[in-house]
């Protein structure tokens, strides 16, 4: 069965379509993935989610040190891939997995031996708070090597035109999640009660099975993947290649945890109960994060691989008519935000001191969401060009500015409404911002693509 969609023939939309929903439905598995743990966690008391709330935070610091392998991987692969090149995109994808398995090593050790310090880092004053996140940071870290292949094993899988293979080993990921979730939490029959730990237990051991059956897929697969080699040495150039592009990518997703544990620490000032409500709204915020991402990431293999095989106008037209679905999801996502923040949050927390928190942040998070959805497209189309500069700067200048606004606005008589705001208004700004840059973009490509013509004629 051919699980690759064509991408560079026939109906862009449908095309775009094809590609997007697998990835969406596989972005928003993952996001199902949290939202369990905090759904179950959440039944135990804020505080257990204030505590894998700060310890995730450095987990997910691995998504932003890797994402320079799977930006980097991903452009690579689809440039060549659309250029026919099989080889070549192999030895790229079997680069990227072998730096990733190098800096996992690094990482997760580094998480290890420093998780006291990293969690006294917010300062929190209850002693079983400081305890289940220690213990939550050390399980994660031990297996941190999950967090880094697995997405890029997602992003060079979706690279060759395949979204659905993800999906379906992302499924199966989930069901084990959500099974082993409230087994290894709560405690039923033949297994312990273990909270916290128990989370983090039923997480890595689901991100594990989801590995292998990557391997599986991967040593099966006779166009792209069966040609890796993992025994042979690193590519100086394919090295090169993948950190060049890929690296504004890792700055930026390192500054943007750095910045939100910053903003992590200045929200513990309003208790172990602020914090819980941040780690369940970016939850609950990702439904949109997610959903575009994965469209982003359909839309980035897209316009690669179209510009692999030097179709440059039709890789336009993916840009353009993904933008159109992306700002129909942003407005859709800010209704449920808008209207419905309360039966949402209660979902995760129903605290009745907690909940009235929780829906000022849903709310107030709510009204940027078409902004994100568009900022997370065009930051994939940028990548795309092999150009991840431009979004990585408006990213970084504009997320650090939620620091002096937290702090500004969290000293007037908004308070803690002070901070959400502070939040919502960078995505605005970046949202705005990198559409206006690709469009000047798009323009001067457009003709250095017509002098070239030209010159040839």
């Amino acid at each position: 069965m051919n699980t690759r969609t064509d991408l560079l023939k026939g109906n862009i939309l449908k095309a775009l379509i094809a590609m997007s929903l697998p990835i969406m439905a596989t972005s928003l598995l993952q996001m199902a993935y949290n939202m369990t743990d905090m759904i179950w966690i959440g039944r135990v008391g804020s505080n257990s989610v204030a505590a894998v709330g700060a310890a995730g935070m450095f987990v997910n610091l691995a998504n932003g040190i890797c994402a320079f392998l799977r930006v980097g991987g991903q452009v690579n692969v689809a440039h060549s891939y659309g250029a026919g090149e099989r080889e070549k995109a192999a030895r790229y994808a079997e680069n990227a997995l072998q730096m990733g398995l190098i800096l996992s090593i690094i990482y997760g050790l580094i998480l290890c031996i420093f998780r006291k310090p990293f969690i006294g880092f917010f300062k929190f004053t209850n002693a079983q708070v400081i305890k289940d996140a220690e213990t939550y940071l050390f399980i994660m870290g031990a297996f941190i090597i999950f967090n880094f292949l697995n997405p890029i094993c997602t992003a060079i899988i979706t690279a060759t035109g395949n979204s659905k293979t993800p999906f379906q080993i992302s499924t199966i990921g989930l069901l084990i999640n959500l099974v082993l979730d409230p087994l290894l939490i709560f405690g039923v029959g033949i297994f312990p009660k273990m909270g916290v730990l128990g989370a983090a237990t039923a997480t890595v051991f689901a991100q594990f099975i989801v590995f292998l059956l990557y391997m599986q897929y991967m040593k099966k697969d006779e166009q792209v993947f069966s040609k890796m080699k993992f025994g042979r040495p690193l590519d100086k150039e394919i090295m090169a290649s993948i950190t060049k592009i890929g690296m504004p990518s890792t700055i930026q997703g390192v500054m943007f945890t750095g910045i939100s544990m910053t903003i992590g620490r200045i929200i513990a000032a309003w208790g172990e109960a602020a914090i819980a409500v941040q780690k369940v709204g970016i939850q609950v915020e990702s439904i949109s994060y997610m959903a575009a991402d994965g469209f982003a990431a359909a839309t980035n293999s897209f316009i690669a691989q179209n510009y692999g095989a030097k179709q440059f106008n039709r890789s336009k037209k993916g840009y353009t008519t993904a933008l159109k679905v992306m700002m129909g999801w942003g407005v859709i996502t800010t209704c449920v935000l808008v209207f419905l923040p309360a039966p949402i949050f209660s979902i995760f927390i129903n605290e009745p001191d907690v909940i009235p928190l929780g829906v000022d942040y849903l709310r107030i998070l709510g009204y940027s969401q078409l902004f994100m959805c568009i900022e997370i497209l065009t930051s994939g189309a940028f990548s795309a060009y092999g150009k991840t500069l431009p979004p990585s700067i408006v990213s970084i200048i504009f997320t650090g500015m939620r620091i002096p606004m937290a702090i500004l606005f969290g000293k007037t008589a908004l308070g803690l409404n002070g901070v959400w705001l502070s939040i919502s208004l960078s995505s605005v700004f970046k949202g705005v911002i990198l559409v206006i840059l690709f469009i000047f973009f798009m323009r001067k490509f457009n003709r250095k693509m017509q002098n070239q013509a030209n010159s040839l004629s």
